[in-house]
């Protein structure tokens, strides 16, 4: 194949090349991490199946954009063959084109091992599109401590923050993933919710771009929205259609039913999560869990709104968001309560299981 040749440090040769998505698993071996008595072998995980289906189907989605060089490390069986010509004028020679060969083998005896892209190079094996050009960047360097050096040094650095991305994702107009494509929706609505003056929250969530203004975690919004736009189980989910969901109307759904809880709990509102656990990322995943049950069983009324507002004001009395104690059934002080999986659960179960107590007693 063709490639470019440079040396870092006067030691090792480097090269940056493409390959066929297909034959990347056909020169290069996955060095899986184990123990051989007490000799540590290799340095790789294991295939994380789940996210290698998710890079599969990404790639399989249609004309996709895929720049993600794969680095390797590679043994002296190599070999390079330079290009020869006159150099162009004013060339910047820091690297010597020329024709690189690989010698292919079986699993175990490559030439390459995968220092970087694992997850990538199956995923890329296995989708549709086998002639893919994928890049490559590669050093030669047959020792197991230098090519474990390389992979700890590019799996060390700190992954972009989630908010950072939830806020970008709207402003990408390109094939996502499914697990990103699924929060483009919430991340725009929960820009909305920030900036339109007629939103509850209007200000309050703090984004990327905000650095540190704001009370709620955008995250927490977002996660929330992607459960309430939830197919058959979601609060919002009927507001989706053949063509889409129905942004504007969703907009208003979750702004009058956040409206309604603001009104309800003025007190709690706005605050600092230190000083209200309504506006903690506890309280925001619990009452946006509230507001499936309510919409789900208040939609076949004559006025849904009307009882959502009474539903809120009977669970009122029984809520501890700035003081006080949760009742018995939660055992927590007010601000004992945290955003952990299983307090956001147990805040869920009881706001739910008390509001449907109180509406059956209500009739």
């Amino acid at each position: 194949m063709r490639a470019i040749r440079t040396q870092q440090s006067g030691a090792y040769d480097l090269y940056a090349f493409f390959i066929a998505a297909a034959d990347i698993l056909q020169i290069a071996d996955i060095s899986r991490i184990k123990r051989d008595g007490d000799e540590l072998q290799g340095f790789q995980r294991k295939e994380i199946r789940a996210h290698v289906n998710s890079i599969v189907e990404f790639l399989d989605s249609g004309a996709v954009l895929f720049p993600n060089a794969i680095i390797l490390a590679m043994s002296r069986n190599v070999t390079f063959e330079p290009s020869r010509g006159p150099s162009p004028a004013g060339l910047r020679d820091v690297g010597r084109s020329g024709t690189l060969t690989i010698p292919r083998g079986r699993e175990g005896e490559r030439a390459a091992w995968i220092v970087d892209g694992q997850q990538r190079s199956i995923a890329l094996s296995r989708a549709k599109n086998s002639t893919l050009p994928v890049p490559v960047i590669a050093f030669v360097s047959p020792d197991i401590k230098t090519q474990r050096e390389q992979f700890i040094l590019v799996n060390k650095s700190k992954p972009l923050e989630a908010r950072l991305i939830n806020e970008l994702l709207p402003e990408v107009g390109v094939l996502l993933p499914k697990d990103l494509s699924e929060k483009l929706v919430p991340s725009e609505l929960c820009n909305l919710l920030n900036t339109r003056a007629e939103s509850p929250f209007f200000g309050l969530i703090k984004r990327a771009s905000s650095g540190a203004t704001g009370v709620i975690s955008d995250q927490a919004l977002v996660k929330s929205l992607q459960q309430n736009l939830r197919p058959a189980y979601g609060g919002l989910a009927t507001l989706r259609t053949s063509e889409g969901i129905e942004a504007e109307k969703v907009f208003e759904t979750i702004v009058r039913y956040w409206t309604a809880v603001k009104s309800t709990f003025p007190n709690a509102w706005g605050k600092d999560p230190t000083q209200s656990r309504l506006m903690h990322s506890a309280g925001i995943q619990s009452m946006s869990a509230l507001m499936d049950t309510l919409i789900l069983r208040t939609e076949m009324l004559a006025d849904p709104w009307s009882e959502i507002c009474l539903a809120l004001q009977r669970l009122a009395p029984h809520c501890a968001w700035t003081e006080g104690r949760w009742p018995v059934e939660l055992g927590l002080a007010w601000n004992e309560v945290q955003g952990t999986p299983q307090h956001v659960s147990k805040l869920t179960q009881f706001l739910i299981s008390k509001d449907r107590e109180l509406a059956r007693a209500a009739k």
